[in-house]
């Protein structure tokens, strides 16, 4: 997002942090009631149009937006998106983006809340993996012709009582409404919502053997140390890696043996 959608986005990230703060808010269902005003905004293209039209009063748009969703959300959803809605866009496709984001993130925060976030964030590596390494069920969860409910029933016989109802509902969501993405795309876009709620960044750590523990939290300090901020390791085994380790960082790919890794790691960061 450019200019004023970042600073939207922004703005409504707040909002929705300070709302999620609250005991008294259910954000698992603010996430569900989040993700079906995304629906009906990416459907009616029109609607979205008219409510983020910057020759339109804010207050305007906002009240629009109270009077359609009245009845169907509760009211903090639809304070929410009112408030969305009085900000201005650069695209009116951005303001469906940050909803769905919202919604992610609601219930991202409910998962927090519960004390499951780290398993959560390990599911969806998981599941990526797992989807990467059989084609067909690749296929059957990315497959046009397939209808939402085909799909929703297939990952409910995969998911269902295995992972947490966070994972469960954020993949649904993904598979059966993918808005243009692939699926790998957006299951790293959630894995880095997922690592934004405690603040920290993401390493995709391949080895050839599973890491012990002690290199694993050595690993873990040293890229901390390195890169500023806290980080979650989302682990693979690979005998391909042929003893060393592979360690992705966004963009960023660092390989060879973890001993070197981790000296190289201590020697930038002495300067």
């Amino acid at each position: 997002m450019n200019g004023a959608s970042r600073e939207a986005l922004a703005a409504a990230r707040e909002r929705l942090d300070a709302l999620t703060d609250s005991t008294s808010v259910d954000a698992a269902a603010l996430a569900d009631e989040l993700a079906a005003v995304t629906a009906l905004l990416d459907r009616e293209v029109s609607l979205r149009r008219v409510l983020t039209d910057p020759a339109q009063a804010g207050e305007a748009k906002a009240g629009l937006a109270g009077r359609l969703l009245g009845g169907q959300v509760g009211g903090t959803t639809a304070d929410l998106v009112s408030g969305m809605v009085r900000s201005r866009w650069s695209q009116s496709r951005d303001l469906v983006d940050a909803l769905e984001e919202l919604a992610a993130t609601a219930d991202l925060t409910a998962a927090h809340k519960a004390g499951a976030l780290d398993d959560v964030e390990d599911e969806l590596f998981r599941f990526g993996r797992i989807v990467a390494s059989n084609t067909e069920l690749r296929a059957a969860l990315t497959d046009r012709a397939a209808t939402g409910t085909a799909k929703g029933e297939l990952l409910r016989s995969l998911l269902g009582g295995r992972a947490k109802p966070a994972t469960e509902r954020l993949v649904t969501r993904l598979v059966t409404a993918p808005r243009g993405r692939s699926l790998e795309a957006g299951l790293e876009s959630l894995s880095r919502l997922a690592a934004d709620r405690r603040d920290r960044m993401v390493a995709v750590v391949t080895s050839a053997v599973p890491l012990s523990d002690g290199q694993k939290q050595r690993l873990g300090a040293a890229l901390a140390k390195l890169y500023g901020r806290p980080m979650h390791l989302n682990l693979d085994v690979d005998p391909e890696v042929l003893g060393g380790v592979r360690v992705q960082v966004g963009d960023e790919v660092i390989n060879g043996g973890i001993a070197d890794r981790l000296d190289e790691a201590t020697r930038r960061m002495a300067g």
